[in-house]
């Protein structure tokens, strides 16, 4: 089994051949801090918008090197927050409701720019499945769908599956029923961020690899290299934020780990199902998410060690063994079948959490800095939304996407350590805990720890 490498993704692919670094300071009409897919495609849309103007993207180690290039390759249109917290802004309900519609729109839009510029990254729109496999999950699984109908969500975005219907489209070992909403897509995560960062390049966007960023400022991004100023200087690192001066208690980088069996045969396929290629996961608070790969695997992920202490980072993406062992436990439960095809890579990385778990799009015209992130592991379609809301912002083009709920919310900070790494290792014992006793009963209440930690975490419904 290999493990980290970044990614079996950046394997299946090729690692590519690093970009030139920076060369020296320069100057520039837009500096964007880090390449991953809200960097990529904030410059992908601003380059379309004005081609005249002069584009610089900085980005420590290689495009998609982050989360962009290790995730469970869901572009999903879920929120990445809380409905409740994004109606507390100026938009209310009506805000959240287009937020929503835009989310959906944005599958559609990645999948329209992919055949434009001819990037082959198997995405497939097949929707996503979230089953519940105990009692206590199919309970709260009636629950979001109430609640989801109370928000307006009809049958053509969220409806529920009953264990026949669900088993028409996948088996799952020990699943009671599912929640089907077709607003997902599959993909091979580095396929669609190479291929974007090809398509930013050949625009004319300036995209210097192996350039860590130090530090910014008011029209100013450094570099061990030289400093690259602009008028405008946006940070998308998402969960490499903590890394910067003034940024520790902005973002957490909450880990997630993710495992990928050998090729299934066609025996196994066939008693698993899964033609649809639906993304997949399921209601346990310690919750799993996969998807069924466009070459045979079944690619698998879940929290692992969750936060490391001061915000520290993986190592190249290595897991522990622990880790691969608890993911490969999940496999063997859901997928007994998929036991023969073994598992041939194991990695690891890290995403943005905000503090109420709600992202943010921002601009302060006066001084020009700007960011996107948080999306709290729903990012794939966020950050092209993101994009484009950020392009609008920096051109002052008034848009539908510039009034959007997210755009300017303002997160609380993180609690210093070392009480943010006990409440975060504290918060997901409680709910691997409460999981055991759930799958170990017939109650159909969620148990009082998971209820605790909720409270504990500002996790939103």
């Amino acid at each position: 089994m290999r493990n980290g490498e970044v990614s079996y993704w950046w394997q299946a692919r090729g690692v590519p051949p690093r970009r030139p670094s920076l060369p020296g300071g320069t100057e520039a009409d837009v500096c964007i801090v880090g390449a991953g897919f809200t960097g990529l495609w904030t410059a992908y849309y601003l380059k379309r918008a004005d081609p005249g103007l002069r584009i610089v993207v900085l980005e420590a180690a290689f495009a998609g090197f982050g989360a962009s290039g290790r995730n469970g390759g869901w572009i999903t249109a879920t929120l990445p927050g809380s409905r409740s917290r994004y109606a507390r802004d100026s938009g209310g309900r009506k805000g959240v409701r287009e937020l929503e519609r835009q989310l959906r729109d944005t599958v559609d839009e990645v999948a329209r720019v992919c055949q434009a510029e001819g990037i082959d990254a198997g995405l497939v729109k097949g929707g996503t499945l979230t089953v519940a496999t105990s009692a206590a999950q199919g309970a709260r699984l009636r629950q979001r769908l109430a609640r989801d109908r109370s928000w307006g969500d009809e049958e053509e975005t969220v409806r529920y599956l009953d264990k026949t219907e669900l088993a028409g489209r996948l088996q799952v070992t020990g699943a009671v029923g599912a929640l089907y909403s077709p607003d997902c897509a599959r993909v091979q995560p580095a396929d669609l961020a190479g291929g974007l960062a090809g398509a930013v390049t050949r625009s004319g966007v300036l995209l210097y690899e192996a350039t860590p960023v130090t530090s910014i400022g008011p029209g100013r991004a450094r570099t061990p290299a030289g400093d690259v100023r602009a008028p405008y200087v946006l940070r998308c690192t998402e969960g490499f934020t903590a890394a910067l001066p003034g940024q520790r208690r902005t973002l957490l980088p909450m880990n997630s780990s993710m495992i990928i069996t050998g090729p299934l045969s066609d025996a196994a396929w066939k008693s698993i199902g899964w033609d649809g290629c639906e993304t997949l996961s399921d209601e346990a608070h310690a919750y799993m998410y996969a998807q069924r790969t466009a070459d045979g695997r079944i690619a698998l992920g879940g929290r692992g060690i969750p936060y490391r202490f001061g915000s520290g980072l993986d190592h190249d993406g290595t897991v522990a063994p622990w880790t691969v062992a608890q993911l490969g436990r999940i496999l063997r439960r859901m997928f007994p079948v998929a036991v023969e095809a073994g598992i041939d890579h194991a990695w690891c990385g890290v995403l943005g959490v905000p503090r109420d778990w709600c992202a943010t799009v921002m601009l302060d015209p006066r001084t020009g800095l700007g960011w996107a992130g948080g999306y709290s592991g729903h990012g794939v379609a966020a950050a092209n939304l993101a994009g484009r809301t950020l392009a609008d912002l920096v051109r002052g083009v008034p848009s539908p996407l510039t009034t959007l709920p997210w755009v300017g919310h303002r997160s609380p900070r993180w609690e210093p350590e070392p009480a943010r790494w006990a409440g975060v290792r504290g918060l997901y014992a409680l709910y691997r805990t409460a999981d055991r006793l759930e799958s170990a009963g017939r109650s159909s209440r969620t148990s009082l720890l998971a209820r605790a930690g909720d409270l504990i975490s500002g996790i939103p419904e």
